[in-house]
């Protein structure tokens, strides 16, 4: 009997097993589905000029700026401008109350008349005493003069000639002082040396002015056509500056325009205290729009390259900018290839592909988190088209 039970045992154990093993073979496990084409942005490489520049930050001034002031002490009579008046190299600014020196130069025309006079009267003499001289030589020589007479002749002249030398100087002290007070006559008319905008004017009729030492300026004179931008560069920068390299820059008191300066002036030495070199810059500022004072940012433009490749930052997936590489999507055909590349300079515009990337290659930009190697990719957008 119990031999019985382990056979039928047995049987059912083969059964079961026959069953299973016929159940894999009509039901094979089902292949994985296939990944989904993913959507993405993408461009186009191109080559671009780079533009390579030390930032820099500043400040505008007029090259040429002036105060003027009074070399002559005296009441103001006149004030011919108002601010922000623009005057010519030349133009009268004031005139200066100067009747006492026109009196003193009045007096010193006479004297110098009065020298002249005296030089003439000298000449005449002198001219006597030469004859007389001439005539005691020939009557000497003829026996008929005695040699103390002619001595005295002789001395008679040489005193004429002494008294002309003095008369000669005193006329030519008169011209000098005449010529003096002729100069501050002219002084009294106070007029802009240079050519631009009076911007502060604090000359008023009655007032007392001095001197130009002691004096402060009466008129602020500003010439805003030529502005010098003066920045510094850190040290470190130094070796890609040149004297006529451009400074692109902007400002906010006009905002969205760009203005250009040439480097005219670079600082010899270093600063000990932030180890800087000064940098001047001239700007044509014949429009008048930018002002001295302005603040200012930009960049000088150390070089340019042309055929450089960027792309977004956004595009680059592992980007180590230290050691410049990282990864990005190319579209082959119609599935995603991922390529190392190498990248270079980075600039407002994108980041600088140097090597893994040509010019005619499309990219992924946008979605490429979504991506993997060999997926097949559709095309939601190219930029640029």
């Amino acid at each position: 009997m119990n031999r019985i039970l382990g056979l039928v045992c047995i049987a059912t154990a083969l059964a079961a097993a026959a069953c299973s093993g016929s159940g894999e073979t009509a039901n094979p496990a089902a292949p994985a589905p296939a990944r989904p084409p993913v959507a993405v942005e993408t461009a186009v490489a191109a080559g671009v000029t780079l533009t390579e520049g030390v930032a820099v930050t500043g400040t505008l001034a007029p090259k040429f700026e002036v105060d003027v002031k009074s070399e002559v002490t005296g009441l103001i009579s006149e004030v011919f401008v108002t601010e922000w008046i623009r005057v010519k190299k030349g133009d009268p600014l004031a005139r200066i109350d100067v009747r006492e020196t026109e009196a003193l130069g009045k007096r010193t025309e006479a004297a110098l008349e009065a020298a002249k006079s005296a030089e003439l009267q000298a000449r005449v003499a002198d001219n006597r005493a030469r004859r007389e001289l001439a005539r005691m030589r020939e009557l000497k020589e003829a026996g008929l003069a005695t040699r103390q007479g002619f001595e005295e002749a002789g001395t008679e002249a040489e005193a004429a000639a002494s008294r002309v030398e003095a008369a000669r100087a005193q006329v030519r002290a008169g011209e000098q002082e005449l010529s003096q007070v002729r100069t501050r006559l002219a002084k009294g008319l106070i007029v802009a040396p240079i050519a631009g905008t009076v911007s502060e004017r604090r000359a008023n009729v009655g007032d007392l002015v001095g001197e130009a030492g002691a004096n402060p300026p009466l008129f602020h004179i500003v010439d805003n056509r030529i502005l010098n931008l003066t920045v510094t560069v850190p040290s470190g920068a130094m070796a890609g500056l040149k004297t006529g390299q451009p400074l692109e820059f902007t400002t906010d008191a006009l905002p969205g325009r760009n203005f250009t300066g040439t480097v005219r002036f670079i600082n010899p030495a270093v600063s000990e205290a932030d180890r800087s070199v000064r940098v001047i810059a001239e700007v044509e500022n014949a429009s008048g729009e930018l002002k001295g004072g302005l603040f200012v940012t930009g960049r000088i433009v150390t070089g340019r390259r042309s055929g450089t490749i960027l792309v977004p930052r956004e595009a680059l997936a592992g980007w180590d900018s230290f050691a410049g590489k990282a990864r990005l999507f190319v579209v082959a055909g119609d599935r995603a290839q991922l390529r190392e590349v190498r990248t270079g300079k980075v600039t407002d515009s994108g980041v600088e592909i140097v090597l893994g990337l040509k010019a005619g290659d499309t990219y992924v930009v946008r979605g490429a988190f979504n991506v993997r190697e060999g997926d097949l990719l559709v095309i939601a957008r190219k930029q640029g088209s």
